[in-house]
């Protein structure tokens, strides 16, 4: 596009007022945008044109985002705030879906889904191999399920801490630069937030008042959000503080298939039946609140500071009930189970009959006080020493935390020698079943056949302190048109040093203990889910369950310390890159290259000291577990990682582009630090590798972009990511000091193991994308894409998080005073990890949003937002080369709908 041309059309999106109250009152982010998107002394004139465009509507954002990301010589894809406020959108992650080659997922771990989007993956790919910024740096961050605490710690960031209010501009980076910070193979998402010094008013103010009504629980909470910007009349120093306050309830109806599917002998033939086919009800009352801070100072005509700080907080009190089949603890106790049907090898349909115990087992488990958090501040100097030269430079603290300091939790066996019944009616439909007798009361309950489990005390902490110095030198001449250069080191921490494994004590299988009272499931439990099984069923509540176990659980804190989720990692990663961006006539693009040096400390712990570890203390005594062995293994290594991004405007409005880069991702800290559990009797074990290697991807990117309108766009674009040292998990053999050989021999005995362990893999992803977004007249307009990705590791085994396919349709309408837009995401199955050493897959997934707008008057509109508007299920199944593709779980979260006033100044 000429520059003619592209002045024009910014000229006409300034024009294009559409009195909108969420609209940005502020000259959009001229250098945060150029700092994310444009090289080159031709893209720097277009960015400083384009950040005096004042946004305020839906056609005016989307001709923004489509100038910034022609004008930008890599593939970006940008979204601007006030996209964010015309979408249904309640976090980052949200608003990013709908971008091609963006995949959400609403879980970290294996607790199921939700509704609300919680991670965010690019291209195919494993959320941990997508980097998350904020303003150019990473961001600690915190979970608040257990297992992503203590079990399955990604890299990956939870978007459930981001609001989308937080927003200014985000910048999805598809192909790599030698500046961008490393850390994302597939690509890197850059959230860019306000600063004073870019509003346009020297006061502004903004809020937003309204609830939310969650369907399935029937209750409506309030929101809130609220924006305040002062500076003053020369424009030299600014002021903004923003807070936010959100309250909602959620509910999941489900079922799940907790313990696999186990084995059973039947005429010399081996079969497998469904184990603990389980009726789950779970709730959960969730608090996000926080806030910004932002302080900028133009101290000189060539030097700016800027001090940021963000603190977000959700607070996830949460119960989960599960009541269960329990057909092999039947078994074992005398009844008998009777095959109707076998598909395979698999009784799709049984019956269990007779036995001396319970036939069900009902874990009852309340977390109060869980919660996890993100905070940062920064601390930016940009200074323009001459024309030709500047520099920047950061110092900055994060931290995110995830806590579960109490699990309250009672495991009963309940009917004892009832019938158990089941029909299952293949992957997509829930398991019809049954478990005799009164469901309703817990006068059947077995308390000899239960347990009191859960760890407490679990405070996982994430931090990193860092710095780092960048500078540009531009030319005047010749295609060279600058050179940046930069350094960065960061300190960074994951650990969990503490976790206490609660068991029952006392007399707490005495009935007469036991609370006289209940509650029951709500009426119309299941009735989304589908299929026949219990519904009115009996639980106690959070507070019966937090006296029971304050009477009845162990929870000595060295007795019952339990080593096996304990973990440390420190990274000390250092960086410096030199980029050269150049211009010529109708092309640009920049060379570049990024060296990385990590050096890290990785202390685990373990049943016995390993061979090849920097140190071992121990054995460490006292733990009801047994004793155990800290250990530390040291490594470092370094990585030179190139890039080029190449721009050609084959005419005014076609562009082409191509990029390649080779990009770096470290192993997950659960894959690094797990704890390794060994037998010495058969020389195996399992446990996490310190010796994993980091992941090296070789990307390369094509892309062919027609921008036929000011608002339109034709695009498509083809990719291949080669992943060397991908991690997935296989046996190795391992040495480590055998203790039963050791003890009999009276010195020390070194054996090697075949160990279970995550281990270094190669892969590949490769993908097609297809972007439309078509102006209709003046106040209507569709956007469609579609993404197409595969993937394989060695020997064929599935890569984590690749949906073949995935599409986003939406269309909107805007005027003056009324705007509305309807979204449909789908997003076909994915590989999702591991369960009961079987593969586990989610099913394919589709969901439609909604969001309106009414402009009352200058200063306040009405909004409405309807997300999961189609209520979908959430469908998951496991995969195995033993029984084939079975059921694992079905969840249904509800609708949620937020109506809300908006107000400006």
């Amino acid at each position: 596009m000429s520059h003619r041309k592209l002045l024009a059309a910014s000229i006409i999106a300034g024009l294009c007022f559409t009195g909108t109250l969420h609209a940005q009152d502020a000259a959009q982010t001229g250098s945060a945008t150029q700092s994310s998107t444009d090289q080159g002394r031709a893209d720097k004139t277009k960015a400083k044109e384009l950040g005096t465009v004042t946004v305020v509507g839906i056609r005016d954002s989307e001709a923004e985002s489509l100038q910034l990301k022609q004008a930008s010589d890599s593939h970006v894809e940008i979204v601007t705030a006030e996209d964010v406020g015309k979408l249904p959108a309640k976090n980052v992650a949200d608003t990013l879906q709908r971008l091609p080659g963006v995949n959400i997922s609403s879980s970290s771990a294996h607790e199921g889904g939700f509704d609300e989007s919680d991670r965010v993956s690019l291209r195919g790919t494993n959320p941990d191999l997508t980097q998350t910024l904020v303003n150019g740096h990473t961001v600690g961050t915190g979970d608040w399920f257990v297992l992503s605490q203590t079990q399955t710690v990604g890299r990956s960031v939870s978007y459930s801490l981001l609001p989308s209010e937080i927003v200014n501009q985000v910048v999805v980076h598809k192909t790599s630069e030698a500046k961008l910070v490393e850390g994302g193979s597939a690509g890197s998402v850059d959230i860019i937030t306000r600063k004073p010094l870019e509003f346009a008013k020297q006061v502004t103010g903004q809020a937003s008042i309204g609830g939310v009504y969650s369907d399935l629980p029937s209750n409506t909470k309030p929101q809130f959000d609220g924006l305040f910007n002062w500076k003053n009349d020369s424009n030299t120093f600014g002021a903004m503080v923003q807070a936010f306050y959100e309250e909602r309830s959620l509910q999941r109806d489900g079922q799940e298939v907790v313990g696999g599917y186990a084995p059973f002998t039947s005429g010399g033939r081996t079969l497998y039946y469904p184990e603990e086919i389980g009726a789950v009800l779970f709730t959960q009352k969730r608090k996000r609140e926080g806030g910004a801070v932002d302080l900028e100072w133009k101290a000189t005509d060539n030097l700016t500071l800027d001090l940021n700080g963000f603190y977000s907080k959700l607070k996830a009190d949460n119960y989960n009930r599960n009541y269960m089949t329990w057909v092999g603890h039947a078994l074992a106790n005398g009844a008998t189970l009777t095959p109707n049907a076998i598909n395979g090898n698999v009784i799709t349909s049984g019956t269990v009959t007779g036995g001396t115990d319970a036939s069900g087992v009902y874990d009852m488990i309340s977390r109060p006080g869980a919660s996890s958090s993100s905070q940062y501040w920064t601390l930016d100097a940009d200074w323009r020493v001459t024309d030709h030269l500047s520099f920047k430079g950061q110092a900055g603290t994060t931290l995110g935390r995830g806590n579960s300091p109490t699990q309250d939790v009672l495991e009963l066996g309940t009917q004892r020698g009832a019938d158990i019944n089941w029909n299952m009616r293949g992957l997509g439909k829930p398991i019809n079943w049954s478990l005799g007798g009164d469901n309703s009361s817990p006068n059947a309950i077995v308390p000899t056949a239960g347990w009191i489990f859960g760890e407490n005390g679990i405070h996982a902490k994430d931090k990193e302190n860092w710095f780092s110095g960048a500078g540009e030198l531009d030319f005047d001449e010749g295609a060279l048109a600058s050179l940046e250069f930069g350094v960065r080191y960061a300190d960074h921490t994951r650990e969990n040093l503490n976790s206490i494994a609660q068991g029952p004590t006392g007399d707490w299988t005495n009935l007469a203990n036991y609370p006289t009272s209940w509650s029951n499931y709500p009426g119309g439990f299941g009735s989304d889910v589908g299929g026949t099984f219990p519904r009115n069923i009996w639980y106690y509540t959070p507070g019966q369950l937090a006296d029971f176990d304050a009477q009845f659980a162990n929870r000595d804190p060295v007795a019952r310390f339990y080593f096996n989720d304990i973990y440390k990692v420190n990274e000390k990663d250092g960086a410096a890159y030199l980029q050269a961006n150049f211009s010529g006539d109708r092309w640009s693009g920049n060379v570049g290259a990024r060296y990385v040096s990590t050096r890290e400390n990785i202390s685990y712990s373990s049943t016995a000291p390993a061979a090849n570890v920097s140190s071992s203390v121990g054995p460490i005594t006292g733990s009801a577990f047994g004793d155990y062995y800290w250990n530390t293994y040291k490594h470092t290594y370094s990585k030179l990682l190139p890039s080029v991004n190449l721009k050609f405007e084959l005419s005014e409005d076609v562009l082409a582009r191509f990029a390649a880069s080779q990009t770096l991702t470290r192993p997950d800290y659960s894959s690094l630090a797990g704890f390794v559990s060994l037998d010495d009797l058969t020389h195996t074990g399992s446990g996490g590798n310190p010796q994993l290697k980091p992941l090296i991807s070789t990307n390369f990117d094509a892309s062919l972009e027609w921008y036929f309108a000011p608002r339109g766009l034709v695009s498509v674009g083809v990719y291949e990511m080669s992943l060397n040292d991908y991690v997935g998990f296989g046996n190795e053999d391992r040495v480590y000091k055998d203790m039963q050989a050791s003890q009999a021999a009276g010195h020390d005995v070194f054996n090697t193991y075949s160990v279970t362990v995550p281990h270094n893999v190669d892969g590949n992803v490769k993908g097609v994308e297809l972007n439309y977004i078509q102006p209709i007249g003046d106040n209507f307009g569709v956007q469609a894409n579609y993404t197409f990705a595969s993937s394989h590791a060695d020997n064929d085994q599935p890569l984590q998080g690749t949906s073949k396919n995935t599409f986003n349709v939406s269309g909107y309408f805007e005027n003056k005073l009324f705007n509305a837009r309807v979204s449909y995401t789908y997003r076909s199955s994915f590989y999702d990890g591991v369960s009961h050493t079987d593969n586990y897959y989610q099913s394919g997934i589709g969901n439609l949003a909604l969001s309106l707008g009414y402009n009352v008057n200058d200063w306040m509109a009405i909004t409405f937002d309807a997300m999961n508007l189609n209520n979908p299920t959430l469908k998951y199944y496991v995969k195995s080369d033993t029984y084939g593709k079975q059921p694992y779980a079905f969840y249904v979260n509800g609708r949620q709908y937020y109506l809300n006033l908006r107000f400006k100044f």
